[in-house]
């Protein structure tokens, strides 16, 4: 990732802390994005049934499977500003 590309994702991390309360899903697409832009293609076993929140996170970083740390990096970005703007 780029000196000015990481600059404009940790930004968008930052924001997203100050964003209103946002429903399940916006917050599941927010920390799929956040781990392949960070950590790349999910790893490990997915969560057992019993595990309905470790589930829905893994799920939710499987669905980015493949995108570039830089793609996902900005769809995260872009994705903040959305929300930042309504």
């Amino acid at each position: 990732m780029d000196t000015e590309l990481k600059t404009a994702f940790d930004g968008a991390v930052a924001n997203s802390k100050n964003l209103p309360k946002q429903p399940p899903q916006v917050q599941l697409d927010l920390y799929g994005l956040f781990k392949q832009a960070t950590h790349g293609d999910v790893s490990g076993k997915r969560p057992g049934a019993f595990d309905i929140r470790g589930r829905a996170k893994w799920d939710a970083w499987k669905s980015r499977k493949g995108a570039s740390a830089d793609a996902a990096a900005q769809q995260y970005i872009d994705y903040v500003a959305k929300l930042a703007n309504g």
